[in-house]
């Protein structure tokens, strides 16, 4: 029988800002944009009980929580603490699977005939709490999804064992909205066909579902009978994405080479978002015409943000191109990937640039990755 543990860091950001001052301690705080135009990025429970949560616009988190603190937000020393756990759970773990910057899955099937999964699981979250100083959270069971599951009850800062044979049974009770991929949309969906519980989910008919929903009726009637056959994927920081370019003539032109440096991070950028996935490093090579090659590498934030991206790229260009020597060939390659979505960059964002970059991608989606373009990316045509 499997063991499948999840472990989930609690209020991410807002546990990392306490933990650098602790007068931030037991008040509503925000982590996000600080004009009305911005966005929350995380919130603690104190906020929530307000009806403050991830992905508003802070004018209206202001208006539910007038007296919260907001904050901007610090990727840079996020990022770092992520890492600090992850590192934690690596030494001490045979296999586990980073799914995001602050939640981790771990298979631990076969080790009850040694130790005891639940007693394992119950010190590595000690051993995570006293190392980091950040609070986390678990959930133990046969599979991904229900363990999951398990952490959000368990939350804040608890643990929760679902025994063997206990899976429908701990979830039929819950609202269709704990179901992981169930969104705004069907969850209205399934309320006008009067299903707002799990126990009541489990009753439709798999072809009514099926035809409601198509092939995500499917997935929906598996996970509500506590199904998942999704295994942990092993985690790797060597995980990458790249382009590099070689040029039928070789050039000087340092603008050129710019625009097909932002080109490639653009498209780059948008396969990350494609994926669901962050990168914690860049990297630029630049290939001479006497063949001499030089790289350099910056270690970031967690983003797919292109703006970022572009911006961090063309940085490390202007470090790393010294010399007055034709140039064959530029690349650059997207390092330490880990899962994790576009709302990560929610306070440096407002819900207007937000909702470009969402219509940007989707236009991509539908049309094709050379439809919507940076105008500086567009200069190579004069080449």
């Amino acid at each position: 029988m499997n063991s499948i543990l999840h472990m989930d860091l609690d209020s991410f950001f807002v546990s990392v800002e306490r933990l650098r001052n602790s007068e931030l301690n037991n008040i509503p705080l925000i982590i996000g944009g600080k004009s009305n135009r911005g966005v929350v990025a995380s919130c603690s429970y104190e906020a929530r009980q307000f009806g403050v949560k991830s992905a508003m616009p802070i004018r209206m988190a202001k208006m539910l929580c007038p007296h919260a603190t907001i904050l901007s937000g610090d990727m840079e020393q996020y990022s770092q603490h992520s890492r600090l756990v992850t590192e934690i759970i690596a030494d001490h773990v045979p296999l586990f699977e980073k799914a995001s910057i602050d939640e981790f899955y771990v298979d631990l099937t076969g080790m009850d005939r040694f130790y005891g999964c639940h007693q394992w699981a119950v010190e590595l979250r000690q051993k995570v709490i006293k190392e980091s100083g950040l609070p986390i959270s678990f959930g133990l069971s046969v599979n991904k999804l229900i363990a999951k599951m398990g952490t959000n009850e368990g939350k804040p800062n608890g643990a929760i064992r679902v025994p063997v044979g206990h899976e429908k049974a701990f979830i039929s009770p819950l609202s269709v909205r704990k179901i992981p991929m169930v969104g705004q949309k069907t969850y209205q969906t399934l309320s006008a066909m009067g299903v707002r519980t799990i126990s009541t989910l489990q009753q439709i008919p798999r072809p009514l579902l099926e035809r409601e929903f198509g092939r995500s009726g499917i997935v929906l009637h598996q996970k509500s009978h506590a199904i998942d056959h999704s295994l942990v994927t092993p985690y790797s920081e060597q995980k990458s994405a790249s382009k590099e370019q070689t040029f039928q003539h070789d050039t000087i032109d340092v603008e050129y080479l710019k625009s097909k440096l932002v080109s490639m991070t653009e498209d780059l950028a948008y396969e990350l978002r494609k994926q669901k996935k962050l990168t914690g490093c860049i990297t630029v090579k630049i290939r001479y015409s006497d063949f001499n090659t030089v790289s350099k590498q910056q270690r970031i934030a967690y983003t797919s943000h292109e703006d970022v991206l572009i911006r961090i790229a063309k940085g490390i260009f202007d470090q790393l191109h010294d010399r007055r020597v034709l140039v064959r060939l530029i690349g650059i390659r997207f390092s330490h990937l880990v899962q994790g979505s576009f709302q990560i960059d929610l306070f440096e964002d407002n819900t207007k640039s937000l909702r470009l970059h969402e219509a940007k991608d989707l236009l991509r989606q539908k049309y094709g990755e050379q439809v919507v373009r940076r105008a500086v990316s567009l200069s190579k045509a004069r080449m």
